[in-house]
């Protein structure tokens, strides 16, 4: 079974091909992104319009590039997956438009599938995939997450943000902090060149609040820290970012342990965009490597959002009998969309 994905729940556009045996994890034969980052960072942050906008001019340029990459024709697709949620309205509506229209013209059922899913999924698209059960962390701009894993739709939520996601907990500060768009990869950044020990910050719940997170204190932290410094900010801003970066990824390394130690499972998977993040990569690796347990982090290029991992969670949910393809004869988009609720909706298997 051949899976087209379109992604475009945000700022980047993305296409990609997936080849599906029976059983056994699914081939990537192509994929194509286009980051709209240098058309938003005028604005500080992504203007919903304009990404809309570009998604309709990358979307079908993408496809024809996966195509030619992977000597495949559209005749040859037999589903087409697309990202139904959740995300910006107006992007959604784009690559949800653009699927189905496609799908319709082509005789070919179409699978809405869960954004926050599809990262979940992506460490199955590298060189060594994970086994079920594990532990999840997801945590990204918009979500932070722990949960138990046991196979492609059934997940158990152990643990959430009650404010805000560690991502944003990273973006907000290094506005503050005077960084560019997109925010967290600058101040992980300038965090190298700084004293992670410089400024005692607050790590929230991190001894209380069972496996959930909170960030919302963190962020007011740093700015009364750069309401303190005033003038001096520049002076010390590498420190105050590698102290940031520190108590972020103290709590998320903790509460991971803690989710491993709960369930007593012996993988952890991280997904999701800051799991792109340099401090935490090296700190959740030695903390696994010391209790015996493996870690799995999706490749670099699979952090960030992209076609292939809709096409692959697509892949997933129809070898799990999870979610059968429907007729391409209408289409909704959900820009808030419970992952749970998703996993509680699947169907028995085909």
């Amino acid at each position: 079974m051949l899976f087209l994905g379109f992604e475009s729940s945000c700022d980047e556009t993305g296409v990609a091909l997936v080849e599906a045996p029976a059983s056994g994890v699914p081939r990537l034969l192509a994929h194509a992104l286009h980051s709209q980052v240098e058309m938003h960072q005028a604005y500080g942050g992504v203007v919903p319009e304009l990404a809309s906008r570009d998604h309709v001019r990358r979307v079908l340029p993408l496809l024809e590039q996966v195509l030619g990459a992977s000597g495949r024709h559209l005749s040859d697709v037999d589903v087409v997956a697309y990202t139904r949620g959740p995300g910006l309205a107006g992007a959604l509506l784009v690559g949800a438009g653009v699927a189905v229209a496609l799908a319709a013209a082509l005789g070919r059922p179409v699978m809405g599938v869960h954004h926050l899913e599809g990262h979940l999924l992506s460490p199955f698209l590298g060189a060594d995939p994970p086994e079920f059960p594990f532990v999840a962390l997801l945590v990204s701009g918009g979500h932070t997450q722990l949960m138990r894993v046991d196979g492609v739709g059934r997940y158990e939520l152990l643990g959430e943000t009650i404010d805000d996601a560690a991502g944003e907990a990273f973006d907000k500060s290094a506005k503050l902090l005077g960084l560019g768009y997109p925010g967290g990869p600058a101040l992980s950044r300038l965090a190298e060149a700084g004293d992670a020990r410089a400024f005692k910050l607050p790590r929230p719940l991190l001894h209380g609040g069972g496996l959930d997170f909170s960030f919302a204190g963190l962020k007011t932290a740093v700015l009364t820290q750069c309401r303190k410094l005033g003038a001096d900010l520049p002076a010390h801003a590498a420190d105050l970012a590698a102290s940031t970066q520190a108590a972020i990824v103290e709590v998320l390394v903790k509460k991971s342990l803690a989710a491993l130690e709960r369930t007593g499972l012996p993988r952890l998977v991280v997904a999701g965009g800051v799991g792109a993040n340099r401090q935490l990569r090296a700190d959740l690796g030695a903390a696994c490597a010391a209790r015996q347990t493996r870690l799995h982090f999706p490749e670099l290029q699979w952090c960030t959002d992209n076609g292939a991992m809709i096409a692959l969670a697509g892949a997933l949910r129809w070898q799990a009998g999870v979610q059968p393809p429907r007729q391409a004869d209408a289409f909704d988009v959900l820009p808030r969309w419970d992952l749970m609720a998703y996993a509680r909706q699947s169907t028995q298997p085909m």
